[in-house]
């Protein structure tokens, strides 16, 4: 079990193992191993990967603030044209497991380049675009881009050594956040100065180079799964699932919660969950080992993951809309697009300054108290943005805070995971907590839209109330995290051992 429980987690491995012996292409010039040299090489694939996931984070944000002139320039209604992000969200929940324990498999290495080379051939097909169907196509393809967070985890698990592992791992998870923040800060000076098709070639441009520099520099693989099998009718059954789960959840509000369809996918999503699980218990080749997934340190980072996913997410989305209303709203700012984003970095400067400190942190206290405490500060950020958002400053402040709990947070889970599973598990435990992240999230932007529409003016104007019960339900998300961060398992990483010489 010591494989599973993670209690070698901190123990370095032979050189055979997670820790390749050094390399041609961690020697100096001279042939003979140099320090310096492997710790630069590392520097440079944490730069590659971290470009990578910033490049899904930007294109999974930017979007969200253009739909209204995408949706009048294509000639569509505002309903079709939320499939631009409706299509990326599935595709995504669908083939992270696929792609990861494709990695796990094949190397992680060359998935990685097929999740960002998806994510530059979607990109392309966007860029081209000019009527809601192609675009539409072009989005479901880059949603296969969403495997390059557990891809980026199990490559910082296979190549860096354990005392710069924690601080890997928690910025390149964190950048999931500030993505988001930096995208919705971008979207509105390129949509105003260029067009809309620019959100699409100049992510296009950087997955390019990005495929070219991790097939140079990105070692191959050293830890492969043993079994090369794929249970394709448990990945079948769970795709239906989430597919079923995350459409219900979106189109809710569209479609009426109480009506049929709404109603029969869901019921649907829970059927084919129960059928996965036991499709997956009966395989001799699972998609997902289920003795991993019911492990404590697992199950509880899911948990807290889906609930910290769900509060990044209303945030992001309340905070640009109550931006934009007009003053006469007596609530409202009637701020431009462009600057409702500015307004939003200090959520991305936050998780930017929380994602590599909580790794840090965790080197030496471990993973759970920075769980804990980024959870606490999710919850009150939330609380402040609920009794303080009269005032600029007090928004600031509320998000400031907001963006340190869901920095540390998202940056210990990852850790969390990381540690709890064997090497040749990575890919696909930390696939699954990046879909509980994802369905989080499409439950905080649909019911927070619940919740903003149901208290409107006769005019069709929201009202203050329905910004606050928003706020209300993603503190309550954050607290019961909480509760749920008290049930992960303590561990606290062991120094690693110094090699003589």
């Amino acid at each position: 079990m010591t494989a599973i429980d993670g209690t070698r987690a901190g123990v370095p491995a032979p050189a055979t193992g997670q820790i390749p012996a050094p390399s041609a292409a961690a020697e100096q010039p001279g042939g003979t191993p140099g320090k310096d040299t492997g710790r630069s090489r590392t520097g440079i694939v944490l730069l590659i990967l971290i470009l990578g996931s910033l490049t899904y984070s930007l294109l999974q944000s930017m979007l969200s603030p253009a739909l209204p002139v995408i949706t009048r320039e294509v000639g569509t209604t505002t309903d079709t044209a939320s499939w631009l992000l409706t299509a990326y969200l599935l595709v995504a929940s669908v083939t992270t497991p696929v792609v990861s324990r494709l990695g796990d498999i094949h190397g992680k290495k060359k998935l990685f380049v097929v999740a960002i080379g998806a994510l530059g051939v979607g990109s392309l097909i966007c860029g081209l675009a000019d009527n809601i169907s192609l675009l539409i196509v072009g989005r479901a393809i880059q949603g296969v881009g969403a495997a390059v967070f557990p891809l980026s985890f199990g490559i910082v698990r296979d190549e860096f050594p354990p005392e710069r592992r924690a601080a890997a791992i928690g910025l390149t998870s964190a950048v999931m956040g500030i993505g988001g923040g930096i995208g919705s800060v971008l979207a509105g000076p390129i949509v105003d100065n260029l067009s809309y098709h620019w959100l699409f070639w100049i992510p296009m441009v950087v997955c390019v180079f990005t495929v070219a520099m991790a097939w140079k520099f990105i070692p191959d693989s050293p830890n492969r799964a043993q079994s090369t099998k794929i249970n394709w009718l448990g990945a079948a059954l769970l795709a239906g699932a989430l597919a079923a789960l995350l459409l219900g959840v979106s189109k809710g509000r569209a479609w009426g919660w109480g009506s049929g369809t709404i109603l029969g996918l869901l019921f649907a999503a829970a059927l084919l969950l129960v059928l996965w699980v036991v499709a997956e218990q009966r395989s001799d080749a699972p998609l997902v080992d289920m003795r991993v997934m019911r492990l404590r340190g697992v199950w509880t980072t899911n948990v807290a993951g889906l609930l910290t996913g769900y509060a990044m997410m209303s945030a992001m989305f309340l905070m640009p809309q109550l931006l934009q209303l007009p003053k006469s709203t007596g609530f409202g700012f009637g701020t431009t697009v462009t600057m409702a984003g500015v307004f939003m970095l200090p959520l991305a400067v936050a998780m930017l300054i929380a994602g590599p400190t909580a790794g840090v942190l965790e080197a030496r206290i471990g993973s759970k108290p920075s769980l804990l405490g980024g959870c606490v500060l999710l919850g009150a950020g939330s609380l402040l943005l609920i009794v303080a958002h009269s005032e600029l400053w007090q928004i600031t402040i509320g998000l400031f805070v907001f963006g340190l709990g869901v920095g540390a947070a998202m940056a210990a889970m990852a850790n969390v995971i990381v540690g709890a599973v064997p090497p040749e598990q990575t890919g696909i435990a930390s696939g699954i907590n990046t879909i509980a992240r994802t369905v989080g999230m499409s439950f905080g932007s649909a019911l927070s839209m619940v919740a903003v529409t149901s208290h409107t003016t006769s005019a069709g104007v929201p009202t203050e109330d329905g910004f606050t019960v928003a706020f209300a339900i993603a503190a309550g998300a954050g607290i019961l995290a909480v509760v749920v961060g008290l049930l992960v398992p303590s561990t606290r990483r062991k120094a690693p051992v110094k090699q003589v010489s």
